[in-house]
């Protein structure tokens, strides 16, 4: 692989909103952890309730999003200890993004990744996004 500079191991972070459409892209490192780039997701924005995978599952994290004022829609990890409840009725709105990311894999140049800086493959992915904004 060995493409760390916006190739081959770059993770993409998506905020959509109600109807799927990308409203903030983050690009972090592929060895990054994935709720490290949840507060730049989050910056700026005051929504009702945030959804996010097993991944996402931090207790700062819960933290940061209840200190917004939204409701964190995050099942718990196994090795939690501390069990806690998730709305799953509104977790399945999560399909959204995973719809999202399956809408940008029919871009060729995005999904095979032949951007070698990451503010070129950020450049491309904010206009890809731009044209399911307009599809």
């Amino acid at each position: 692989m060995g493409k760390s500079r916006g190739g081959l191991s770059t993770k993409i972070h998506a905020a959509v909103d109600a109807l799927g459409n990308p409203v903030r892209l983050v690009l972090t490192p592929g060895q990054a952890s994935e709720y490290g780039a949840a507060p730049a997701l989050l910056d700026g924005f005051s929504p009702q309730a945030v959804l996010g995978d097993k991944g996402y599952d931090s207790t700062a994290l819960r933290d940061l999003i209840q200190a917004v004022g939204a409701e964190p829609v995050i099942p718990p990890k196994k090795n939690r200890l501390a069990h806690i409840e998730v709305d799953w009725h509104c977790y399945q709105d999560r399909n959204l993004v995973e719809r999202f990311f399956q809408k940008i894999k029919k871009f060729r140049r995005l999904s095979t990744r032949y951007e070698r800086l990451a503010r070129n493959y950020q450049s491309l992915l904010c206009l890809v996004s731009a044209v399911i904004w307009l599809a």
